[in-house]
């Protein structure tokens, strides 16, 4: 199958999910995958679908996107380790290796089983060939080259397994945000979407800000109480529940607006509800500490700064070129031998 006919059916996709009867099949993956998967809101996957649908799927930005690259129909098999932090998260590396020219051997997460089969089972309505291109298996064996993503334990499990074969292997990541003092309140309002989208499951999410010293937090707490309704999710109110008594109990000193930790400390990565803290006395040195953290670092988030970083609120609408891990998957793709 050429590279026309493959980028037609991605955007013919697209075209369906934006139908009522695209919508009619979504609402169903909606009630389905709540019982697989808690967080998976429906919120959250109509936020995660409507990215796809609108960036991902959108004629003018595949089209774009892949003549970026030197394209060859090489039917090279490429197996695919999938997240299940957010909803379709494997979808990108599923349209990456096909808009590749090659063959997708999937294996889907536990955890997102429901919405990406459903859209990979409507790629196939749409183009029956695409039967060939879109394999779903429990073991990745007979496969030219591999895309796993994971946790750091597991990323160590996948190096030892694939390491005889191409592969692009991604760890944890998370992300930050930085104050510079001249924020308004429209700014910490958009920080949270940063924030609390999928609640703080991914590694777009800010897990850390770094602010100037004897910084005043009430104005950014004051300006998220609209977020206040994530308690309603359990799963987030026993997050919540249980890390406020483990700083109690520690005698960690912390900021609590009743749905939300603020706690000093060092590291990158915070429990869900907890959003750790950083002073910094200048620029230079904060540059020098997030160069030194750079590989876990997904997205630096703020605004005025004298580095590259994303505008507040921008971190959950990535372009096709906001590579994970900054890796040009196509690139791997289109170079494999």
């Amino acid at each position: 199958m050429q590279l026309e006919e493959r980028i037609v059916t991605f955007i013919d996709l697209g075209k369906f999910l934006n139908s009522k009867n695209g919508q009619s099949k979504i609402e169903e993956w909606k009630y389905r995958t709540l019982n697989e998967n808690g967080w998976f809101t429906f919120e959250n996957v109509d936020y995660a679908l409507n990215s796809i649908i609108n960036i991902f799927l959108d004629e003018t930005n595949l089209k774009k996107w892949v003549s970026n690259y030197k394209i060859k129909i090489n039917s090279k098999k490429i197996g695919l380790v999938m997240a299940g932090n957010i909803p379709a998260v494997g979808f990108f590396d599923l349209l990456s290796v096909i808009l590749s020219g090659n063959i997708a051997v999937v294996k889907l997460s536990s955890s997102d089983t429901v919405i990406m089969k459903g859209l990979i089972d409507q790629l196939i309505k749409l183009n029956a060939d695409f039967k060939k291109l879109i394999i779903i298996a429990d073991k990745l064996n007979d496969v030219d080259a591999f895309i796993a993503t994971g946790s750091d334990n597991s990323s160590r499990y996948f190096e030892y397994y694939f390491a005889k074969k191409p592969n692009i292997i991604r760890k944890n990541r998370t992300s930050i945000a930085i104050f510079n003092g001249n924020e308004i309140k429209l700014d910490f309002s958009n920080l949270a979407e940063d924030v609390f989208k999928y609640y703080g499951l991914g590694c777009r999410n800010v897990s850390k800000i770094y602010v100037p010293e004897n910084y005043d937090f009430i104005p950014f707490l004051d300006s998220i109480e609209h977020w206040s309704t994530i308690l309603n999710n359990h799963k987030y109110q026993n997050n919540y529940d249980y890390n406020k008594s483990i700083l109690l109990i520690n005698g960690t000193r912390h900021l609590d607006n009743g749905f939300l930790l603020l706690a000093e400390n060092k590291a990158l990565v915070s429990p869900i509800s907890v959003l750790h803290f950083e002073y910094y006395s200048n620029f230079d040195n904060l540059k020098s500490e997030i160069d030194s953290n750079k590989s876990k670092i997904q997205c630096i988030i703020g605004q005025d700064l004298p580095f590259q970083s994303i505008p507040f609120g921008k971190s959950q609408n990535p372009t096709l070129i906001d590579y994970a891990d900054g890796i040009d998957t196509m690139e791997f793709l289109t170079e494999l031998n």
